[in-house]
């Protein structure tokens, strides 16, 4: 694990760019052009853009060594970067919307090839410990680079932000080059076997898989897919609840929620962690849609009108159960044969951003007619409904399959999800 820590460093490194990069050249689109619609079609291209590349990702992810691809997407950003700052004022608005497309196809194809290879790089036995490590990082630069960003920008400058950006990606480039690791099961030059060429099955693969061999996957990434819709609708409506709050210091709230939130989902990355150092077991299905469930109703109850201590309470549980629900889910799809876990975690992440974008939209629709608590308990609602029935399912299945008689000398196996 020594190694992959190292990797992780760098990830986290590579993580804190992508947030300070987030804010910074939201903030700048709208300096250069003064329009909020202009502002609004950068961010729109960027989610768009990352949508559309999760399938092309999972390709890429399936037929390049997956090292090869997280290095180029780290040069290639950074080197977008590099444009932008030595580019004449007049070619930088469209600069900046190229650049959205770059960072939403490179975050997308880096994201969906490391996830896709930690089992590989440091075995299935410890891919949970793993997930954990890299949700700790990814914590820490979220709240770093969102926390530094307006500091940056208002102490040094543009200029500055995105030097320093372009920087943090040399920095993961260079650490993952530095690191002797395996990212793919075979080697990549090696054929493919015919049964993984017929159970592939080119564009169809992940169709065919995900409603025919593993339901349950699909499933999954369904609920996923809703979840985003929940994400969307409580960060949109943050900011409009925490003006409510506190009209002379709009941002006190969400500041303290999104800290408090960070904090809980360290904490449980640790207890995670330890967890499983222990035990030698993963969370499965059933603590995935039990951890969705406690993080939606969290999520909820943040916009209940509680006291400032409850609420801080509420969102520790909600920054804990958030880091539950991705571990359990990450881990889960890692146990989907290497050739063709990279197509898996390549549609998982355009639902994902597809389900958040669609959220982002509708909650502001909804949010200029309803209050905060009305359109997050929808949303987050239907995500808790989609969990209980997946829940009752599982349960089901495993009543099923307890009740079937089993072959003579042959013990019916548990699912990961069955024996935690």
């Amino acid at each position: 694990m020594k190694r992959f820590r190292l990797l992780v460093a760098g990830n986290a490194v590579s993580a804190y760019g992508s947030y300070l990069n987030m804010v910074a050249l939201n903030v700048f689109v709208y300096h250069l052009t003064g329009s909020a619609l202009t502002a609004g079609l950068y961010m729109a291209v960027r989610l768009l853009t990352s949508v559309a590349s999760g399938v092309v990702a999972g390709a890429l992810a399936s037929r390049i060594p997956r090292k090869r691809l997280m290095v180029g997407a780290d040069l290639t950003q950074a080197t977008a970067l590099v444009l932008l700052l030595l580019a004449p004022s007049g070619a930088r608005v469209a600069l900046l919307f190229g650049l959205a497309v770059v960072a939403g196809a490179c975050s997308t194809v880096s994201g969906v090839s490391l996830r896709s290879a930690v089992p590989e790089i440091v075995g299935a036995d410890l891919r949970t410990r793993a997930n954990s490590l890299l949700a700790t990082g990814r914590s820490l630069a979220m709240v770093a680079g969102f926390g530094s960003a307006s500091v940056i920008v208002a102490q040094l400058g543009y200029r500055w932000a995105f030097a320093l950006d372009a920087l943090t990606f040399l920095v993961s480039a260079s650490v993952l080059l530095s690191l002797p690791i395996r990212t793919e099961a075979a080697r990549a030059d090696d054929p493919p076997a015919p049964a993984a060429k017929a159970k592939d099955g080119g564009g169809r693969w992940a169709t065919v898989v995900l409603l025919r061999s593993m339901p349950v996957v699909a499933v999954m990434v369904l609920v996923r897919a809703v979840d985003g819709l929940g994400s969307s609708s409580h960060n949109v409506a943050l900011p409009i609840y925490s003006d409510a709050l506190d009209h002379a210091h709009p941002a006190a709230f969400i500041s303290q929620f999104w800290a408090t939130w960070a904090i809980g989902n360290i904490a449980v990355q640790q207890i995670l962690s330890r967890w499983t150092s222990r035990t030698g077991r993963s969370p499965g299905e059933r603590v995935f849609a039990l951890g969705a469930c406690v993080m939606s109703a969290a999520f909820i109850l943040v916009f209940a009108g509680l006291p400032t201590a409850l609420a801080v309470v509420v969102a520790l549980l909600a920054g804990m159960a958030d880091g539950l629900t991705e571990v359990a889910y990450v881990s889960r799809l890692q146990t989907v044969p290497d050739a063709q876990r990279a197509r898996v975690f390549g549609l998982s992440a355009s639902v994902e951003n597809l389900g958040f974008g669609l959220g982002m939209i509708l909650s502001g629709v909804l949010l200029e007619h309803f209050s905060p608590l009305r359109v997050v308990g929808g949303f987050h609602g239907l995500a808790i409904v989609l969990c209980v029935g997946f829940l009752l399912l599982l349960v089901r299945g495993a009543a099923t399959r307890r009740a079937a008689p089993a072959p003579a000398g042959d013990p019916v196996p548990a699912s990961e999800g069955e024996r935690v």
